[in-house]
């Protein structure tokens, strides 16, 4: 694991920063005294009891092929450095720093919520995202298990959804990923960032490594289950130069498809991704700025739609084409993405009441 030392000397194992900005919507911050610190301790992750009373997000977005998702989590332990999601967590009051990877909120009642709006007639089947946000995958699912709940439910209505992780624990639930492909209700992408164990390790400290990663491609696609690799995020300067490798480790190992997304550095994130590059790769850190910033019209951050995704000017279109040559090699569909269905779609109960 990633080990960061902060200014006052505290260590913090396993971290993505060791920083927590001040919330954007606050006027005031805590600052702790380095004697409350205690050097020794490890930064431990505390979870919380999320009271949402919906579980489905909606979205308008064009650069996002669904319209709606699930996020059994708030905040995501894994503490990828580039994660787009980190200042929702200014939403909650807190930091998108080290409270977004330590301060999780846990939706306890994930399950049931989603039971009761897919059963509300109005509810029009469609592809749910498991999960757009953060990880449905992190740590903390081996103990709660909120996100098989969901998946049971999803799977007992036969309505689709869409899987994206970068944890190896996703084929925990390959007996039931198995039993929704056999509908055309589930497609599942692995995030495969790097094939650098200790890029990974600095990058994304809680994640599973490279080789766990294939390891679950090659494990979903042996049941059968619909399984593509997602590039995410490319990093120019950084990571970009691993992109044929990547897919054709991925096809290797059964992936049928793949998809990649340019780095975006939303609000606070860009200050935290800096600092992240001056503590990581000083040497590298101004190549990888300069090219963000010549992605995203002289800025590190761009926020209108069919660009934010993807990026502008020549550096954009040599990733862009790296991608689709690499994805050509592997004999991947120019349609990366499987075909769901709700054709199949039912809300138990519904033949009984229609007796009546």
């Amino acid at each position: 694991m990633a080990e960061i030392i902060k200014k006052t000397g505290r260590k913090f194992s396993g971290r993505g920063t060791a920083e927590n900005p001040l919330n954007r919507f606050e006027k005031i911050e805590y600052i702790p005294e380095p004697e409350d610190c205690d050097e020794d301790a490890p930064l431990k992750t505390a979870f919380y009891k999320d009271t949402s009373r919906s579980i489905i997000t909606y979205n308008n977005s064009p650069d996002i092929p669904f319209n709606a998702g699930i996020n059994p989590y708030r905040g995501c332990e894994h503490g990828c450095i580039y994660c787009y999601a980190r200042p929702s967590h200014e939403y909650l009051g807190l930091s998108s720093g080290l409270d977004f990877e330590t301060k999780i909120f846990v939706k306890e009642n994930a399950a049931k919520l989603l039971r009761k709006e897919l059963l509300s007639p109005r509810w029009k089947p469609q592809t749910l995202a498991v999960s757009g946000i953060t990880d449905p995958y992190q740590p903390v699912e081996r103990q709660f298990k909120i996100t098989r709940q969901c998946l049971e439910v999803l799977l007992e209505f036969r309505n689709p959804a869409g899987v994206i992780t970068k944890n190896h624990l996703i084929t925990r639930d390959i007996d039931i990923l198995k039993q929704m492909a056999e509908y055309r209700c589930v497609g599942t992408m692995i995030s495969l960032t790097t094939l650098d164990a200790h890029l990974a390790r600095v990058m994304e400290p809680r994640t599973s490594q490279p080789t766990r990663r294939l390891a679950a491609i090659e494990k979903l696609a042996a049941a059968g289950i619909p399984v593509g690799v997602m590039v995410a995020p490319i990093i120019p300067g950084l990571n970009d130069h691993e992109i044929p490798r990547i897919i054709k480790a991925a096809a290797k190992a059964g992936a049928q498809s793949a998809g990649h997304v340019i780095l975006r550095l939303p609000r606070t994130l860009g200050p935290l991704f800096e600092n992240w590059l001056e503590r990581y790769f000083p040497n590298r850190k101004e190549k990888v700025l300069n090219r963000i910033k010549d992605m995203r019209d002289g800025k590190l951050y761009t926020h209108e739609f069919h660009k934010r995704m993807s990026g502008e000017g020549i550096f954009a279109e040599q990733i862009k084409t790296m991608f689709n040559v690499a994805c050509r090699k592997a004999n991947f569909p120019e349609k990366t993405r499987p075909t769901l269905s709700p054709e199949f779609f039912r809300r138990p109960g519904a033949e009984q009441l229609e007796l009546f």
